[in-house]
């Protein structure tokens, strides 16, 4: 195992993202479309927060429905914003963090993805399954 592989090489490059604007039907689209548990939500090229499928389904019964069923109950989604439900105060890295240091933000922290971000612009996201998979990799 190289011990300065960084982060770069096990992030996702292709990220999906959400504008602070788009509403939390929006997201759990995404979410579900592409399987996915993590979205960063930006303004721009800026990165605001961060959004979870767990912070959905914190305010809702997302996943209570039929796996190919497409119409939600959608109300409670109509009384919050994603920048109400996003985390805000986000941890980032930059795309030479080392996955080691990765590995030990992850955890010590309550969440599962990190923003990567170079000079203030969102290059890529990376999470625990991430890791695990490159962890797997090695063996």
């Amino acid at each position: 195992m190289k011990k300065r592989m960084p982060v770069s090489v096990i992030m996702t490059k292709e990220v999906i993202t959400l504008n602070h604007t788009d509403d939390l039907t929006t997201a759990e689209k995404l979410f579900k479309e592409n399987n996915i548990r993590h979205i960063p939500v930006v303004s721009g090229s800026e990165i605001k927060g961060m959004l979870s499928y767990t912070d959905l389904l914190r305010i809702s019964f997302a996943d209570s429905i039929d796996e190919g069923e497409s119409d939600v109950d959608t109300v409670v989604y109509n009384m919050f914003t994603i920048e109400q439900v996003m985390a805000k105060n986000l941890v980032m890295v930059n795309s030479s963090t080392t996955v080691k240091e990765v590995a030990e933000i992850l955890s010590k922290k309550e969440f599962h993805a990190l923003p990567v971000v170079d000079s203030g612009k969102l290059v890529g996201i990376v999470t625990t399954t991430d890791l695990i998979n490159y962890l797997l990799d090695q063996f």
